[in-house]
């Protein structure tokens, strides 16, 4: 076996952690999981505007202008492309860690504002076929949560990314008041100032969603430092 000289070329070995480096068994488990549930999502978004248009009660203007519908094609994007990410590599980018971070909170708030505020509302017309719904409100957001409290390869965020988190949940809010003080139609019943509640009730849900927005992006910011942290003491 030849032995290697001073001018032989030295190999730079990759940190364990390194963005580059090879997947593991357990991220390439966790890639296959969120390239499930993207496809599940696809699929529960899909189903619904086939189901409603046979049912000739698909109005696209009104069904991409649901949070749930746009976070949910926001969340089945990211988990698509982290999911293939997971495959070939060790650890996400912080860049893709901190759009995870977005989802996550979109994720969230979808589910706990439906099971707080609208699971069970009688809806208008045809409701449709059940499980996409619970696809969208329920399974996505569980597993989004999980999977970030669980899957390895996250990378360590700077507390400064919490309001960026914010931005999406902000533009679709002002745009859905202004368009529904010109056509009158609101998403959500807690929206509509015409409501019992008034303006009053509509800017206090507004205020406590964005709390519970910023908390999530909190908690998430937290546990990627508390890892990244322990990873760095064993390293």
């Amino acid at each position: 076996m030849p032995l290697q000289t001073s001018s032989d070329p030295v190999q730079p070995r990759a940190h364990p952690g390194a963005v580059g480096a090879g997947s593991t068994p357990a991220r390439r488990i966790v890639g296959v999981l969120r390239l499930a549930m993207t496809i599940i999502l696809v699929t529960a978004v899909a189903t619904q505007i086939i189901d409603e248009s046979v049912h000739q009660s698909f109005v696209p203007a009104e069904y991409f202008s649901y949070f749930t519908i746009q976070s949910a094609l926001v969340v089945a994007v990211v988990l698509g492309f982290a999911g293939v990410l997971s495959l070939r590599k060790r650890r996400d980018s912080a860049l893709l860690t901190n759009v995870r971070l977005a989802a996550l909170c979109y994720a969230v708030v979808t589910g706990v504002v439906y099971a707080a505020l609208l699971r069970g509302v009688p809806t208008d017309g045809y409701a449709g076929v059940p499980w996409p719904n619970e696809a969208l409100h329920v399974w996505a957001p569980l597993f989004v949560a999980v999977d970030w409290l669980v899957a390895p390869g996250r990378s360590r965020l700077a507390w400064t990314r919490l309001w960026s988190a914010l931005i999406f949940p902000v533009a679709w809010l002002a745009f859905t008041l202004a368009r529904g003080a010109i056509t009158g139609w609101y998403p959500y019943p807690f929206l509509d100032p015409a409501s019992p509640a008034g303006w009053t009730g509509v800017l206090l849900h507004i205020l406590a969603i964005a709390v519970f927005i910023a908390l999530v992006a909190a908690v998430g910011i937290g546990t990627s430092r508390i890892r990244s942290l322990r990873l760095n003491r064993r390293a």
